[in-house]
């Protein structure tokens, strides 16, 4: 499932892309659930204006304020998500990533069907998934599937190589956790960035320590992902925190 020199580039630069990787009746599939569930739309949700990121609505009541962002709890919404989640072609990866004997899908971060819609979508800055959640170790990997072509004009994202070993001082990002972009201490390293383009059925895994940013969308169709965290059974989420709210699904690596 995973070579040594793809689990080398991983673990060098904190991400790997693995093509083909879902077939197209289950792009078919997912695809058309994700039209069923914006039209009408169906709850959980997050809207553009909950995040107030860059090119969002200012709130719910602006226009473009009911933009969904996110389709939450994607895992228990349709079997075809699940089986995604659990399949061996995500997992067994993922095992190998984490150097897991029992992996656990996270159903509070991430889980979600991401929709980037054109005219009101926002951008995301730079950050680290690790800073927003909380385990005690920060070992943590994301499976991004696209379900649509990603591209820069509809907003795909972007990474920073190598930057999930880095330990940077508290200055260098602002007070929401964001990678600074105003200060010449940050330059060198966002000069480093990848634009990770995909096709459909490719899968992008990255660690949860590594720089990813991500553009607006540009274009007339809605851009469409599915993405899922996974950690090791021995890696808890920390008692009250928003990592426990909800446990974690065991899966199965036989």
């Amino acid at each position: 499932m995973l070579s040594d020199i793809e689990l080398a580039q991983f673990q060098r630069d904190g991400y790997l892309i693995v093509r083909n990787v879902a077939d197209d009746e289950t792009l078919v599939a997912m695809s058309a659930y994700v039209d069923e569930a914006l039209s009408p739309l169906t709850a959980p949700v997050e809207f553009e204006a909950d995040v107030q990121y860059p090119g969002a609505p200012l709130n719910r009541d602006a226009p473009g304020g009911a933009t969904p962002r996110r389709l939450l709890n994607a895992y228990t919404r349709d079997k075809v998500f699940r089986d995604w989640a659990r399949s061996p072609a995500i997992t067994k990866r993922v095992a190998k990533l984490l150097s897991s004997r029992q992996l656990v899908l996270s159903q509070n971060h991430h889980n979600c069907i991401m929709t980037k819609h054109p005219g009101y979508s926002s951008a995301t800055s730079w950050h680290q998934d690790i800073r927003y959640w909380s385990f005690d170790k920060p070992e943590l990997v994301n499976a991004w599937l696209a379900i649509g072509e990603e591209r820069e004009a509809n907003g795909c994202m972007a990474v920073l190589p190598g930057s999930h070993k880095l330990s940077l001082d508290r200055g260098r990002l602002d007070s929401a956790l964001f990678l600074r972009t105003d200060i010449k201490a940050n330059q060198a390293l966002l000069d480093t960035q990848v634009t990770v383009a995909l096709n459909p059925g490719d899968v992008l895994f990255f660690d949860c320590n590594v720089f990813h940013a991500a553009g607006r969308n540009r274009t007339d169709r809605i851009k469409k992902s599915l993405v899922f965290t996974y950690h090791d059974s021995s890696n808890r989420p920390i008692p009250a925190t928003r990592s426990a709210m909800a446990p974690g699904i065991a899966i199965d690596l036989q």
